[in-house]
């Protein structure tokens, strides 16, 4: 058998024993749990409040929207660090591009701040 095929065989081995593996632990927690069925588990869990009634309220959107400008100001920084790290092999071009990105992710802080969408007061 060639070294090709070889390689091969090795990925299904680690395959299988990871497939066989999963399925031991699966048939394992099958027979070993506890099985006792009422309808109070079957019902829909809310964080313990009932979905309806007097006891549930929604969540404002400000919250959303602030945890995706948090999100969108992240990934500018997993862009930005690799950026500055190659700097100088990358030249101005890189420089001028990078300025651009940042105008862009200004001027939606911008709008976001605009819009009132950062002021947690009502």
């Amino acid at each position: 058998m060639t070294d090709y095929f070889q390689d091969y065989i090795t990925v299904a081995v680690f395959a299988g024993a990871g497939i066989g593996l999963v399925a031991v632990a699966m048939g394992a927690s099958f027979l070993l749990r506890p099985h006792k069925p009422s309808l109070v588990k079957r019902q829909s869990y809310e964080c313990g409040i009932n979905p309806v009634g007097d006891g549930w309220s929604q969540t404002h959107v400000r919250y959303y929207i602030f945890a995706l400008l948090f999100l969108i100001f992240d990934v500018e920084a997993v862009f930005i660090f690799p950026w500055a790290v190659r700097l100088e092999s990358l030249g101005t071009f890189a420089l001028v591009e990078m300025a651009i990105f940042i105008v862009i992710l200004l001027g939606g802080l911008v709008y976001a701040v605009r819009k009132g969408v950062l002021r947690w007061e009502s």
